[in-house]
């Protein structure tokens, strides 16, 4: 399903709210979202911005992505583990619905998009839904978010984690590197755009796997963009660089303000009555988004060590530092080698509890219980010093130009080995 389709399948399931009331992208339409931020909404009325509509909440449940894949739920991680492990090359059109309007560079006007300004202290109004295309020189297309800080009507500056695939393919090209926008994607583009497969596979060739993807060629950049988005912004990724923040993480704290590159919009491309896609910062859609397409890489690291059964990246973690690991304990160290397995998995996790198959992982009580009567300090935890971390970790050790670092913690709250099973199951009633 595209866009609309999805739009479409939220309304006929009764879950979608339209808002026919002006609302301006500038600090009302945030507002009105974190309201209502666990329902799609759609602002047909965007104050300021005649011809244009606003969708929101579309991936901010875990059925929507299901629906949207054609899966059960329970279905989803080993689904995206499959894509991941399987991609398959996009089939390329030459005529797509993103290209039906083309804005050639003398007319370009970043201003005249609704992107939202969330909160009055923010550096400005943001693309946060956006997935960025670029090409490096050594591994082929990489397909990323970075969150975009408008500049002016034809220059963004750009949030590039140091030594990240934008960031790698921009320190090996000498000069301005061709990148594209996508605004307004399909949920499987959003999924795999999260996600980490090996450098030399396209994410878009995953989100095709996910579900059948088109791309096109963009107007002005030798670059392929879904054909189905909503929204293209062509242009240049340069040399030059420009304040970036402050901005609302996915920690729901204040991201302090960093040097990014600007980039240079040279051509739009959209959609005829185009859809502007919204994220939230902070709020459900971003951690779902974020969290969520690092489970099944957690899962596979696990399943390399020993029988994992189920991933969750937990909500109270902003759905990014924290996971819950859920295997089948065979050996005395399945426990310890899942801790460090899941660590390879998730490069920013911080802090990760391995259980077993008795415990709902999505319970974070039976969670804590496992803790309180399987695990014990002295034999069961896992402590790592400096370790690499994420730059979201207000509490980390941040230096501009180098990966931030922090302490991981790992419990094993599984059932001691050679005990007696029966001393540590809980007792049920019915």
């Amino acid at each position: 399903m595209n866009l609309r389709e999805t739009l479409t399948w939220a309304q006929t399931a009764g879950h979608l709210m339209e808002v026919a009331a002006p609302t301006s992208p500038d600090l009302a339409m945030g507002q009105f979202i974190a309201q209502h931020e666990d329902r799609p909404l759609l602002f047909t009325n965007v104050l300021g911005y005649p011809g244009w509509r606003v969708v929101a909440g579309l991936a901010a449940d875990r059925a929507a992505f299901a629906a949207a894949l054609g899966v059960a739920v329970a279905d989803l991680i080993p689904t995206l583990a499959a894509a991941t492990q399987n991609p398959l090359a996009p089939p390329v059109v030459t005529e797509a619905p993103c290209q039906e309007v083309v804005i050639k560079a003398a007319e370009v006007d970043l201003t005249q998009i609704p992107l939202l300004h969330h909160f009055p202290f923010d550096g400005g109004a943001y693309v946060t839904a956006g997935i960025v295309v670029v090409n490096d020189p050594e591994d082929g297309p990489n397909v990323s978010y970075h969150r975009l800080l408008r500049l002016d009507a034809r220059h963004f500056a750009a949030r590039v984690v140091e030594n990240r695939g934008t960031d790698a393919a921009r320190k090996k090209t000498k000069g301005d590197l061709p990148i594209a926008i996508c605004i307004g994607n399909s949920l499987p583009v959003l999924l795999a755009a999260s996600m980490s497969p090996p450098k030399e596979v396209d994410e878009l060739a995953v989100a095709n796997a996910l579900a059948p993807t088109s791309v096109v060629r963009c107007k002005t950049v030798p670059l392929y963009v879904p054909a189905e988005a909503e929204l293209i912004l062509e242009g240049r990724l340069t040399q030059t660089f420009a304040p970036e923040g402050p901005f609302v993480d996915l920690t729901e704290t204040v991201d302090f303000v960093r040097q990014g590159p600007i980039i240079e919009i040279d051509c739009i491309t959209h959609r005829r009555d185009p859809l502007y896609q919204a994220l939230l910062p902070g709020k459900l859609e971003h951690k779902l988004l974020m969290g969520m397409p690092k489970e099944p890489t957690i899962f596979a690291a696990v399943n390399a060590v020993c029988q994992c059964t189920n991933v969750a990246i937990t909500p109270g973690g902003t759905s990014w530092l924290h996971a819950v690991v859920q295997i089948v304990k065979q050996k005395p160290d399945d426990g310890l080698k899942a801790i460090a397995a899941a660590f390879k998995g998730h490069g920013s996790l911080k802090h990760v509890v391995i259980v077993e198959n008795d415990i709902n992982i999505y319970d974070m009580a039976e969670v804590e219980w496992a803790i309180a009567t399987r695990f014990q300090a002295d034999r069961d935890l896992v402590v790592l010093k400096d370790q690499p971390g994420s730059s979201l970790d207000p509490s980390g050790t941040h230096a501009p130009g180098q990966k931030s670092l922090t302490a991981k913690m790992g419990l094993d709250a599984t059932i001691p080995w050679g005990e007696e099973r029966a001393a540590f199951e809980k007792i049920s009633y019915s």
